[in-house]
């Protein structure tokens, strides 16, 4: 019981539930190459939507979780969509990805005070999307592939 508040009480802390998970969420932004990728090709999985700069220590230190958790889940139930939230120069860009193995898809857009699911007061910043589409959770700062995965089972088990 006491591990179960523990855990309960750690995903308080880490995600900041939306207040509003009636309506799913949708956007179109481009990818490294381009073309143009929607949301809403990943309905059924959970999406841990990343937004993230090149120039940002805490994305840097995030981005093995990140990738180890989307390796885990990606064939189950879960993927991580990284948006690159920075004005900097496309074949940068691709290589800064390579260079840091991001297994997961990166999509990018230049950066402004609100992004398509809400407020970016900081980065890194996730969003959590279930498989319905509906916004269910926010974080700004760092997560943990623990701390996503704990959320999601915690928000199975409730809804």
């Amino acid at each position: 019981m006491q591990l179960m508040v523990r855990i309960l009480i750690v995903l308080a802390l880490a995600f900041t539930f939306s207040a509003n998970a009636s309506e799913a969420v949708d956007f179109t932004l481009p990818d490294l190459d381009g073309k143009p990728r929607q949301l809403s090709e990943f309905r059924g999985k959970w999406v841990v939507v990343n937004y993230w700069a090149t120039w940002c220590p805490p994305c840097l230190d995030e981005i093995p979780e990140l990738v180890d958790f989307h390796e885990e889940h990606k064939d189950k139930n879960a993927v991580v969509l990284g948006v690159d939230f920075e004005d900097i120069a496309m074949p940068k860009l691709k290589t800064f990805v390579e260079d840091y193995f991001m297994s997961y898809p990166i999509l990018h857009m230049k950066p402004g005070p609100k992004s398509e699911l809400g407020v970016i007061t900081g980065l890194p910043t996730s969003f959590l999307v279930s498989p319905e589409g509906k916004l269910v959770a926010k974080q700004t700062g760092p997560v943990t592939a623990k701390m996503i995965k704990e959320f999601i089972d915690s928000y199975d088990e409730n809804n």
